[in-house]
C-alpha cells in the first residue's frame, strides 16, 4: 500500500467531509469537526501541508481505513 504524504489542509477537509463530518466550528487556524460515533472532535490545522502524524491521528479518530483514505485521495 502507499504511503501517506503530507497533503494541504483542503483535500483533507473534503476527505473527511465525503465521510461524512461536519464542520462545526474554527478555533483561530484551526476547524473543528464532528462525526457521529467519534469520541472526540476532528482539528484540521490550516497548514499548507498537513503532517503525516495528524493526518493519522485524524483518521484514527474519524474511523476511516488507509484504504477508504486513498480511494477519496483519488477523487478529491
Amino acid at each position: 500500500m502507499a504511503r501517506i504524504a503530507p497533503i494541504p489542509w483542503r483535500k483533507l477537509l473534503k476527505i473527511c467531509q465525503a465521510e461524512g463530518c461536519i464542520l462545526i466550528g474554527q478555533t483561530g487556524d484551526h476547524l473543528e469537526l464532528k462525526k457521529e460515533g467519534a469520541k472526540r472532535r476532528i482539528v484540521i490545522p490550516k497548514y499548507r501541508d498537513i503532517p503525516i502524524f495528524i493526518i493519522e491521528n485524524n483518521l484514527k479518530t474519524a474511523g476511516i481505513s488507509r484504504k477508504r483514505y486513498f480511494e477519496l485521495l483519488k477523487k478529491v
